[in-house]
């Protein structure tokens, strides 16, 4: 078939912009070294970015992080399948875990400050044999995650450029590699930012194409006439009177719950988020995780009300002007056609662009985590457990490199088969889900069972598979096959059987036999006899230097200076306790709000909105969007003033001969 840009497109956005990227990191990284105190030889740096990112930047982090291939291909495809309660349902049901995420950074800077992977406390708390089995639910999922990303961006480049999808499900990857190898955490962070900031400047113009300047649609009133006829074409089987336009749909409902099991599982276990928490200055890890779950709503809410329906609106009428297949929509294609429809090539190349920026950064963000889960996990634990900080460098940098590979080769296995992005994308929640509540509780419940936590993520797991197949073999004549287990039905209980069967048993169990942990234990994760208790935020004297340098000379096993950590054990821990206490408040209102008190009334009302009632939602969704901006692609600027003007002076300094 005839595709909409040539081949070259493909390869060179996904060559040509994935070593322009690159480049342009290994740059900012010499710029670093050069001109501040992080150098990516210490592992320190590389792994945490020396614990003392702002929250502007790790909110940003977090939203290129979360932003997948499937964020933007398959929050369209919800509002396709649909109408609006499916991107209502896919921003809210994925925002939710990042703001309840919240609390999570705020007890892991009380309790571990120095611990480097969520692992690390498992393995103090609860032993060996938990940390085996929690291990297999962390790699599991960076594997599902990696698997979608590449598999939703291949099959765009695939479909826009005729691109072979075995060299993209390769090249992408690689591609990403070098600047993570590069720079480490501090360097993908960077790209997080400069992929955010292009990412929300491309929605915004889609959005704006959709609804202000397109010839086709060009008004929100023009998009409802266009809906409204849609919707008596081919109703929506389980909606209010089959239309588009309410919030009163059965599969939505269920694609919502959908969501927000399986999604708890991709943000509490995947070592990405834990690694951003991690990296975040403690006095504003609450701050950058609320932040960035807000911005982030925006994104799918935003271009699947814009691309998505308009994919409804142009694919009827007298003279519809797309075509989607049952298996182009599980691939996520609606906001891709939609795109190409409304703007021509330079809509296919926008959303080349687009796909491309957030499969790389999302990517980025899961080969440093399997990097720390490989390196602190495995290797320093079972491999090496006196490994150098050398050691620990190498081992970080061969794992990023192998991960890289190991993507391409897993996404084309699945493509091979036939399993699709939204296939893996409804199916998360059953294989990992079982983990949410034990790992969650680890850093939280000090009576939390190390017992009652591995046999609830077991039995959680093995009952999660089981439903999932028995109720597909019930409900489908015993055929059970790729087609068969993709049913609303079959995956809502896979999933929640997995986090419901999870956490009764680890909460029944800890209730039971309560333990009493004492936290100083996972306080002294990591803590080093030598390392200098610093506000990071303060400029280093002259003396500070020279303590540094008796100390790097005191260190034999590597050339680097140790990073000095910073530790919120300079803070009072009652202000701690106080961010935790504001991160719940928040985070469960604003849980409440997304979830039940917005979405909950619409849908038992079967409410059908009007014209000027669907203009006001249009609007919400663009002003979100703008805010977004906002965000995390001004606010983050602003508050690395002080750092670029240091930067300036000295690269000023270096052009004049001043500077040694």
């Amino acid at each position: 078939m005839a595709t909409i840009l040539p081949q070259g497109a493909g390869y060179g956005v996904v060559i040509g912009m994935g070593l322009f990227f690159s480049a342009v990191m290994v740059g900012l990284t010499k710029v670093q070294t050069r001109y501040t105190s992080h150098k990516t030889s210490s592992a320190e740096e590389f792994t945490s970015a020396s614990r003392s990112v702002p929250p502007g930047l790790i909110a940003a982090g977090i939203v290129s992080a979360w932003t997948w291939a499937a964020t933007l291909l398959q929050s369209s495809a919800t509002a396709y399948k649909f109408g609006i309660s499916g991107p209502w349902w896919y921003a809210s049901g994925a925002t939710i875990q990042v703001l309840l995420f919240a609390m999570i950074s705020s007890k892991l800077k009380q309790h571990a400050p120095y611990c480097h992977t969520f692992l690390e406390i498992i393995r103090v708390r609860w032993g060996k044999v938990a940390h085996l089995t929690f291990l297999f639910f962390g790699l599991a999922t960076n594997v599902i995650v990696s698997t979608m990303l590449i598999l939703g961006g291949s099959a765009t480049v695939s479909d826009l450029t005729g691109m072979s999808t075995i060299a993209a499900c390769f090249l992408i990857p690689l591609g990403v590699s070098i600047y993570v190898l590069a720079g480490g955490m501090r360097a993908t962070l960077v790209a997080d930012y400069s992929h955010t900031l292009v990412l929300y400047c491309i929605l915004i113009a889609f959005a704006l194409t959709a609804y202000a300047t397109s010839s086709i649609i060009g008004s929100p009133g023009k998009m409802w006439e266009m809906l409204q006829q849609a919707s008596k074409e081919t109703p929506i089987k389980g909606n209010a009177g089959g239309s588009y336009l309410t919030m009163r749909s059965k599969s939505g409902l269920i694609f919502g719950v959908l969501n927000i099991v399986g999604n708890f599982g991709t943000v509490f276990n995947d070592q990405a988020y834990w690694q951003r928490a991690i990296a975040s200055d403690p006095r504003t890890s609450v701050k950058a995780f609320l932040w960035g779950g807000l911005a982030w709503f925006g994104i799918p809410m935003g271009i699947a009300t814009s691309l998505g329906l308009s994919a409804v609106a142009l694919s009827h009428g007298d003279s519809p002007l797309i075509t989607l297949t049952t298996s182009e929509v599980s691939a996520g294609l609606p906001a891709v056609k939609a795109a190409a429809a409304l703007m021509g090539q330079s809509g296919a190349i926008a959303m080349l662009i687009l796909l491309f920026l957030a499969v790389t950064s999302a990517c980025s963000a899961e080969q440093i985590a399997v990097s720390s889960l490989l390196t602190y996990d495995v290797y320093a634990v079972y491999i090496n457990p006196r490994a150098s900080e050398r050691q620990i460098l190498w081992s970080s940098h061969l794992c990023i490199l192998a991960y890289s590979i190991f993507m391409g080769a897993i996404a084309t296995a699945f493509n091979y088969i036939g399993v699709s992005m939204g296939y893996l994308y409804e199916l998360m929640g059953t294989i990992i889900g079982s983990a949410v509540v034990p790992i969650a509780l680890c850093i939280t419940w000090r009576k939390c069972n190390g017992t009652g936590a591995i046999v609830g993520a077991i039995v959680g797991f093995c009952a999660a598979i089981a439903g999932w197949i028995g109720i597909t073999s019930t409900l489908n004549a015993g055929v059970i096959n790729v087609d068969t287990t993709f049913g609303d039905y079959e995956m809502l209980t896979g999933n929640l059987l997995a986090i419901g069967i999870g956490g009764i048993i680890t909460v029944g169990w800890s209730l039971i036999r309560p333990e009493n942990f004492d936290w100083d234990i996972t306080r002294e994760i990591n803590v080093k006899a030598n390392t200098q208790i610093v506000d990071t935020t303060l400029t280093p004297t002259d003396s500070d230097k020279e303590k540094n340098q008796d100390m790097d000379g005191q260190n034999e096993s590597t050339n680097a200076q140790p990073e000095a950590q910073p530790t919120d054990l300079t803070l009072e821990r009652a202000d701690l306790q106080k961010a935790f206490r504001f991160a719940s408040w928040s985070a469960l209102a604003l849980t409440a709000i997304l979830i039940f008190i917005i979405p909950l009334p619409l849908f038992f009302s079967s409410y059908v909105y009007p014209k000027k009632g669907f203009t006001a939602w249009v609007s919400v969704s663009l002003i979100w969007l703008f805010a977004g901006l906002c965000m995390v692609g001004i606010y983050p600027l602003w508050e690395a003033r002080k750092g670029l003007m240091s930067v300036g002076r000295g690269i000023a300094m270096d052009l004049r001969g001043l500077r040694k």
